[in-house]
């Protein structure tokens, strides 16, 4: 008789992704047996003790072998004296903002008060600001810390955390992407826009913050991987009609101009490369290799 083959089956958990702000990263959190919709107000443990967050996400069921270790769980559903605490507490940040807003302008402080953070069980206010060079912010804190009678910090933050808390208008006339949907803040450098070939002008490559747009490096692997089989701006190339330099390029096209030795300027095509494969060391060393595709000469048409 033919052996049956079982498998053990693999242990799952309830996990649902929630949000303690709304520009804030989303976090896994277990929801065992809890119906529980986005939108949803809950409690949980966290380092500085209970609080509220927002469910950001549906509930799915995952692997426990694909959670990690150290997974929390929610504690319970918003209850009605929870909600009322924690509109309690936004008031009360409000009141700190002001407050503290003053005080900076009543001791000539160069600060700039960007938020302020109030913990669910009232142990602490983090205030947090944006400032050039470093601050003596000592006699701030008694006047806070005589005004509320909690524990008080002040921290200082960059100007795209400022940007992310604040929220705005981009340049394309959308929301910023920092503060609806990018969770992280990942480096941003003159490079990305080089490789799309767009102009190096302050105004149009910068955002709100003053730092290098966030979206320059959503297409920038597309472009670097367009870009591999095509030969570089300004470089001599050897083509099928002969040798040039390469004045244009198309990239989402695959196309780029040469200017012949002979005063000529084509347009030629290249075979894009595939993406996502590493290109190798001959491609990445050798600026004159031979493009593929169809001559276009521009003198014809």
């Amino acid at each position: 008789m033919e052996d049956i083959l079982t498998t053990e089956e693999v242990p799952t958990k309830n996990v649902v992704g929630i949000k303690f702000k709304k520009q804030g990263k989303a976090y896994t959190f277990e929801c065992g047996e809890l119906s529980l919709n986005i939108n949803d107000r809950v409690m949980v443990e966290t380092e500085n003790g209970l609080t509220i967050a927002v469910v950001a996400t549906p509930v799915r069921v995952v692997r426990e072998d694909q959670l990690p270790a150290n997974l929390k769980s929610i504690v319970r559903i918003a209850k009605p004296h929870d909600l009322k605490t924690d509109e309690e507490n936004r008031k009360t940040q409000q009141e700190a903002f002001a407050f503290c807003t003053e005080r900076i302008a009543t001791r000539n402080l160069e600060m700039k008060l960007v938020s302020v953070d109030y913990l669910f069980d009232r142990s602490k206010l983090t205030f947090y600001f944006t400032a050039d060079s470093r601050v003596d912010f000592r006699e701030l804190v008694k006047d806070l810390v005589q005004r509320f009678k909690t524990r008080i910090e002040l921290r200082q933050i960059g100007v795209r955390q400022e940007a992310k808390i604040c929220g705005g208008l981009a340049i394309c006339g959308r929301e910023l992407c920092c503060s609806t949907f990018l969770q992280n803040l990942d480096a941003v450098s003159v490079k990305m826009a080089k490789e799309q070939n767009m102009l190096l002008n302050p105004e149009k490559i910068s955002g709100l913050c003053g730092r290098l747009m966030c979206c320059l490096g959503y297409e920038y692997e597309v472009y670097r991987d367009l870009k591999r089989n095509m030969p570089k701006l300004g470089k001599m190339t050897d083509t099928p009609i002969g040798r040039g330099k390469v004045v244009r390029q198309n990239i989402l096209k695959g196309l780029f101009t040469v200017h012949m030795e002979d005063g000529r300027e084509v347009e030629l095509s290249i075979k894009p490369s595939e993406p996502n494969k590493e290109p190798s060391k001959e491609t990445q060393e050798d600026d004159d290799a031979e493009p593929t595709g169809k001559v276009k000469d521009k003198h014809d048409d």
